[in-house]
């Protein structure tokens, strides 16, 4: 999971798809990621924090930490918020293998609506709220495909 900073979406979205997967008991490695390096090491927002606990989710733990290549290699599927994010990771890899990854979160929800994960770090609570709502509803058709 990959947004900008790695404190508010990609977070999330990793502590969304983590309780999925403990729940259905699946054998599935999940992380998420920054295109930036504004947020190494620095804890989830605790707008984020906070939304995710408010649904039994607990992100405390998660450090923010920059995309790398070595990524390509590590993960099957690279799901980025928006298109901004979707063109810097990119940037890393010509390999036409690891650009196949790359996707856009909420196109397992909406296929081929190339949709974005709305920011909200510079808005309120409700923005939060939103999010959660479509990444929850994204990890739920991804878990639907692994099973």
């Amino acid at each position: 999971m990959v947004c900008l900073g790695n404190i508010c979406r990609s977070p999330m979205a990793e502590g969304i798809l983590r309780s999925k997967i403990e729940a259905q008991q699946l054998s599935v490695e999940v992380d998420s990621a920054a295109t930036s390096d504004y947020h190494i090491d620095d804890v989830p927002d605790p707008r984020a924090v906070q939304k995710c606990s408010d649904y039994g989710i607990d992100i405390r733990h998660l450090r923010g930490r920059q995309l790398q290549k070595v990524d390509f290699k590590t993960f099957d599927y690279i799901f980025v918020m928006d298109r901004s994010n979707l063109e810097s990771a990119k940037q890393l890899t010509d390999d036409y293998a690891d650009i196949a990854k790359l996707d856009l979160l909420l196109n397992l929800s909406s296929p081929g609506e190339n949709k974005e994960v709305p920011d909200p770090y510079f808005g309120g609570k409700e923005g939060f709220e939103l999010m959660y709502q479509l990444l929850d509803k994204a990890c739920d058709r991804f878990i639907t495909q692994l099973t």
